[in-house]
């Protein structure tokens, strides 16, 4: 790569042919897309499709039985039998196989689609117009604008640095940010750490604000040289894939011992050594549920896509797991719990109230009232597209753009108001000084400082005030009239704003807090609404009927804050609100034992939200925490779930978040925890379905096997009920929508195991109920027909029972008839399809000699038909009498 830290920003403007105020056009950067590719690093090479099938084969169980297989043949060859029974196992065991590739590689597409759902986006000059694109699209020669919270999304050369300061530690391991400029650096050999002008991928703007040119992007970056040791895939193995995994080795354990006894009980019987090893191994293969862990990871993958369509993009699967197990969320409350559509409703300055909603015309307005909407819109960052239609649009904080608007609507152009006082610098907010400031050079050559912010931080830096026009010295009687005004619109809910000026001749040598924002005239506030969102209301009903307690946190003033929490019911009777003063006060003991009485943090700094989901972690309770700022990112980190912003959230927080809301909306969380639910429950169905399968098939072998009263099943028919049963039933079940009491349900132990006593009790009785059905049919059919008739009706009840049962399961607690058939219509499709392979091998001639079946007529039909529907009528017995040992779970 050039070295273009030795360019000037106009040379290197000149390699891109690009200009800084206009940037690209969009058709050159399409074009420019397609010649250089997107923005991204080379990922890791993906399995292909034979090396997945391939893997099928790993399993030990499967090995043993293609060995099996083998030895079946020869033996078959050697007495004449033939290679039938070999050909129906590889046979079977290649459509598993088939399956199974299909299946990974529908939680790998699922995995992808996941990748670029969450992809980080940045703000573009495109067109001569800031633009947000996905991170991937950006080529060289973009202009990309940076401000404090942005993740730099390709090397750059910096065009213009204000008080810019990058993090680069993940590329360079400095842990001081560094502060950058625009000169071009005369050594030819300088280390990345020291390219002062440049910011490389991976950085984040920790504060301040540039804008600089794109000159390498994807592997061409810095990042690009040194990716194998950046390269990540996603994992897929979440921690209930790894406890599946290891309930798969209990099972795995448990089915040997029973194939073991099953064997030597057999041979002890005098039975075919080959026939009882084979039935042994057959056996293994079926009760192991060996698809759990990857039918988990695609109902999750699948649970993250339907998450999409609830605007709530999840980062991770492990987080759809956690999200049901919520019990507590702290959310902010601009934007999240309102509408973030904040509108400037009423003003005080020179002693008057300023009524927005009923505005005064543009010529109506005074001299006091023209230099508060002046001095307001000057020092803000919102950005203002105006249409060839003569409507606008918007980009940056919603109190910033709320203060555009009215300029807007009373005459005051924030884009011609910026080329007539451009700014010449500033000192940009922090959440620390609760202020920013702007330096503008005005029409004479001297420059005036704007600044805004909360009224306290305002009012400490304010020696002067400017009543009708003129400008006095500010008394205690100012201040006090000030902060009633001030208290009479946060009553009713308005956030205010301080707006303040001070006029110099000559820019300050150093340019910061200290030196600009000192000796202010007070100009005037601006009272703002952003009204709740309907929708919250009835959230916040959900949370608390759904035993999650809703937390408010804003930087907002404590009566500002505890009306809005009246007014959508997070803030009730007996509860308590804590400003961040004292809040900073209290010991980490203190808030622990208090934090429960609280539902209301006003005026809190980012930090103090790490030590509140701490107290109430500290509790037991999983919290999910939201946040848009750089400074919430660690809050997010220690929340169990981090929740960030995806309108106003900056690229550090939506990287440190677990759940990215695409809509910033409070209910969207509610709605995910609600998702996250539905998918633990439908996995636990899933679990149930198998395991009660599997159990039922070992009942009946052991039975069989003990009292020495034949082979119900033969190996083929054991293999084949476990295609049949295992792959699309259960995976159609995990569509299942959610209970109707879902949300009305405590939150689920997330320490607790799969194995409670209701879940236990349950794939007990029912595997009992499905194998002695089964080996009822097997000896009636034994009694009428002999032995191929009674394996034929157990081979049909064992199956058929099994795809009956799936209507069991819809509800652990509700009778099955209470939920209509059509509620998932995948598994009424996969139950159709499921049986009509059954019937194929059962009525078709042909390959009913193949699996040496018998022709059963009529009344064994019907035998087999009534015996197939026993679980069902056992299943809402149980429920009927209320003894599914479910009082302590759901």
């Amino acid at each position: 790569m050039k070295h273009f830290y030795n360019q000037s920003v106009e040379d290197t403007l000149k390699s891109f042919s690009v200009s800084s105020d206009t940037g690209l056009s969009s058709a050159e950067a399409k074009q420019k897309l397609e010649e250089v590719g997107p923005n991204q690093l080379e990922s890791t090479k993906q399995k292909s499709l034979a090396t997945m099938f391939f893997e099928q084969f790993k399993s030990s169980m499967v090995v043993i039985l293609l060995i099996a297989a083998i030895i079946s043949g020869v033996i078959g060859v050697l007495e004449g039998e033939g290679l039938t029974e070999t050909f129906i196992i590889l046979a079977i065991l290649l459509i598993n196989a088939v399956i199974g590739v299909v299946e990974e590689r529908k939680a790998q597409s699922s995995l992808e689609a996941l990748n670029k759902m969450s992809a980080p986006h940045s703000k573009v000059l495109r067109d001569g117009e800031v633009t947000e694109v996905v991170s991937t699209e950006i080529v060289p020669g973009d202009m990309v604008v940076l401000d404090t919270g942005d993740i730099i999304p390709a090397d750059m050369r910096l065009v213009n640095a204000h008080n810019l300061k990058i993090q680069e530690s993940a590329l360079t391991g400095e842990s001081v940010p560094v502060e950058k400029s625009t000169a071009p650096l005369e050594s030819s050999d300088i280390a990345i750490g020291d390219r002062e002008n440049m910011a490389f991928s991976t950085s984040i703007v920790t504060y301040g604000r540039g804008k600089g040119v794109v000159v390498g992007t994807g592997m061409e970056t810095e990042v690009g040289k040194i990716a194998h040791m950046l390269q990540n895939t996603e994992q897929t193995e979440t921690p209930m894939t790894k406890r599946l995994e290891q309930l798969g080795k209990i099972l795995g354990y448990v089915a040997l011992a029973i194939c073991a006894v099953i064997f030597i009980v057999g041979i002890l019987y005098g039975n075919d050594w080959l026939e009882m090893f084979m039935m042994a191994v057959s056996l293994a293969v079926a009760a192991i549920p060996e698809g759990l862990q990857i039918v988990s990871t695609i109902v999750l993958a699948i649970g993250v896509q339907r998450l999409v369509k609830l605007n709530a993009i999840v980062r991770t699967l492990p987080s759809v797991e956690t999200l049901g197990s919520t019990t507590v969320i702290c959310s902010d409350k601009t934007g999240t719990l309102t509408q973030n559509k904040m509108t400037v409703v009423e003003g005080w300055t020179g002693g008057n109230r300023v009524d927005f909603k009923n505005p005064p015309l543009p010529e109506e307005l005074d001299e006091d009232e023209k230099l508060l909407l002046h001095a307001s819109v000057l020092c803000t960052d919102a950005h203002l597209k105006m249409l060839p239609d003569g409507k606008h649009q918007n980009a940056g904080d919603p109190t910033e753009t709320a203060i555009v608007d009215v300029a807007l609507a009373l005459g005051m152009n924030k884009n011609e108001l910026e080329k007539a006082y451009p700014r010449a610098n500033e000192v940009p907010f922090d959440s620390e000084r609760k202020r920013m400031a702007t330096i503008n050079r005005m029409e004479d050559g001297t420059y005036r400082i704007n600044v805004k912010g909360g009224l306290d931080e305002v009012l400490a830096v304010t020696t002067h005030i400017q009543m009708h026009g003129k400008v006095r010295e500010i008394t205690e009687e100012d201040i006090a009239t000030i902060r009633e005004e001030n208290e009479r619109m946060a009553k009713s809910a308005l956030r205010v704003l301080s707006t303040a000026y001070r006029n110099i001749k000559e820019m300050p040598e150093t340019v910061n807090s200290e030196t600009v924002e000192r000796d202010l005239v007070f100009v005037g506030l601006l009272g703002m609404i952003d009204p709740a969102r309907p929708e919250v209301l009835e959230a916040v009903k959900t949370c608390k009927t759904a035993g999650i307690r809703p937390v408010m946190i804003t930087g907002d003033h404590k009566v500002t804050a505890v009306a809005i929490a009246d007014e959508i019911g997070i803030y009730q009777h007996g509860d308590k609100a804590i400003v961040g003063t004292t809040l900073q006060e209290m010991s980490d003991e203190e808030l622990y034992r208090d934090v429960e009485e609280y539902s209301v943090y006003a005026r809190v700094a980012p930090e103090h939200k790490v030590r509140i989901v701490q107290a109430w972690q500290s509790h037991g309770d999983i919290v999910a925490m939201t946040g848009d700022g750089v400074n919430d990112a660690p809050a997010l980190k220690q929340a169990d779930i981090g929740v960030s912003m995806g309108i106003v959230g900056t690229e550090v927080a939506k990287d440190a978040s677990d759940v990215i809301l695409t809509d910033d909306n409070f209910a969207t969380i509610v709605g995910a925890v609600e998702e996250g639910r539905r998918i633990y429950d439908n996995i636990l169905k899933v679990i149930q379905f198998l395991l009660s399968a599997n159990v039922g098939e070992v009942l009946l072998i052991l039975i069989a096997s003990l009292f020495n009263l034949g082979n119900p099943l033969t190996p083929i028919m054991i293999l084949w009920v476990n295609l049949v049963t295992d792959s699309l039933p259960a995976l159609a079940l995990s569509m299942d929508p959610a209970e109707k009491d879902i949300m009305t349900r405590r939150p689920r132990d997330p320490q607790k195991g799969f194995f409670t006593k209701g879940m236990t009790w349950r794939i007990f009785y029912q595997g009992m109920t499905i194998g002695l059905i089964s080996l009822f049919a097997y000896l009636l059919g034994y009694h009428d027909g002999g032995n191929m008739l009674g394996q034929t009706m157990a081979f049909a009840v064992l199956a058929l029972s099994q795809l009956f049962h799936v209507r069991n399961l819809h509800s652990n607690r509700q009778s099955s008839f209470k939920t209509s058939i059509f509620s998932n219509k995948p598994l009424i499709a996969a139950i159709l399809a499921s049986a009509a392979i059954m019937l194929v091998v059962l009525l078709v001639p042909a390959l009913r000699d193949v699996f040496k079946l018998a022709a059963m007529d009529t009344t064994h039909w019907l035998y087999v038909i009534g015996l197939s529907l026993v679980p069902i009528v056992v299943v809402e017995v149980v429920k009927l009498f209320k003894i599914n040992h479910t009082q302590d779970e759901y």
